[in-house]
């Protein structure tokens, strides 16, 4: 997470907030960046809020093995220092840092560095290390952050929403995101000069790192700058608004391409839409679903894929949470990400 992640400060003090489903929180503090989760339906949902405005999101879906969570394995293969490890759950993990002495078909207790990925084409197991050698504890934002049964209106939206598009815009131009197997690109597009244009774009890339969680190689493609004090001013920018973000950058080169490599804790928003897309739109229809108030039925139309994603247990829970029956319709005229939802009554 970001160095504005890891400065929120979780105030211990502890109220229960009376809602449908009655929750008790911690409640935050509106002077400092606070960490909210949401239990929604087939994942969990983080934003680090700074008062109404979010700055960095977390996401995680049930079963997935998350950084910093520890377990005991069994050492299945060794190659030097690297190998391979067998989670409890029968999953593999790839490891690094082994001792010397480390045996295989020997038990050791194991910290996950970093979550499993699905990219296009391949799917990359998570990875981890001995406790010994795994570096410091990684916070988890999910059991440290205040639970809330729903962020500010219209938070998780916006960071969803870009996320889905791969596209923000900014005054002057827009970003451009795509993830590969090698890396993840940002295109910059607008009208002003190249400087300019260049310059505008460095606080929005700041902005928009944390809150897709993106990490790992980060490939920024700025428009070509002919001269070496254009090129410099907007290194000296990006080190000024990137200094809240871990990460070590190369210099602009000639072409304006700058590479970033910052730390990898699992897939971003970015990823999971671009190899997970019909699940993410199913979820955030259930949240839509969650979200509606009033007696009666909720109504949930969507595209007919989506209906074919949604599990018989995430229903009923939804039914549960809302205490309402749910009707699915499904219109193959919708988009995938433009699920509805609204309360019917029982006759309608």
């Amino acid at each position: 997470g970001s160095s504005a992640a890891s400065r929120a400060v979780i105030r211990a003090s502890s109220v229960c907030r009376s809602t449908k489903r009655a929750r008790c929180s911690r409640q935050p503090d509106s002077h400092l960046p606070e960490w909210l989760v949401e239990e929604g339906i087939g994942e969990r949902r983080a934003l680090l809020m700074s008062g109404d405005t979010p700055i960095a999101s977390k996401l995680r879906w049930p079963g997935e093995l998350h950084v910093g969570a520890g377990f005991d394995g069994k050492l299945v293969r060794k190659s030097g220092a690297r190998g391979m490890v067998q989670h409890p759950s029968g999953r593999e993990l790839l490891v690094d840092k082994l001792p010397r002495d480390a045996s295989e078909g020997a038990s050791y207790r194991f910290a996950i560095t970093r979550a499993a990925m699905t990219e296009r084409g391949r799917f990359k197991l998570a990875a981890a290390r001995p406790v010994a050698n795994a570096g410091s504890p990684v916070p988890d934002r999910f059991e440290e952050g205040t639970p809330v049964r729903a962020f500010p209106e219209g938070a998780w939206e916006d960071v969803w929403h870009a996320a889905s598009s791969g596209e923000v815009e900014f005054p002057g131009g827009s970003l451009l995101f795509a993830v590969t197997p090698a890396m993840a690109l940002i295109d910059i597009d607008g009208d002003l000069s190249p400087r300019e244009l260049a310059l505008a774009a460095v606080p929005a890339i700041a902005h928009w790192l944390p809150l897709f969680d993106l990490g790992g190689m980060i490939g920024i493609d700025f428009p070509t700058l002919q001269t070496k004090a254009d090129r410099k001013a907007v290194d000296e920018a990006l080190e000024e608004s990137l200094s809240d973000f871990p990460h070590e950058r190369t210099a602009m080169n000639g072409f304006g391409f700058v590479q970033i490599v910052a730390r990898l804790e699992g897939p971003s928003l970015l990823h999971r839409f671009a190899t997970s897309r019909v699940g993410m739109a199913a979820r955030m229809a259930l949240r839509r679903a969650e979200m509606v108030e009033g007696p009666g039925v909720t109504l949930l139309t969507l595209h007919p894929a989506l209906k074919a994603k949604l599990k018989t247990e995430w229903l009923t829970e939804l039914e549960r949470r809302t205490a309402r029956p749910v009707r699915i319709e499904a219109d193959p005229g919708l988009a995938i990400e433009a699920a509805t939802a609204q309360i019917v009554g029982h006759d309608d």
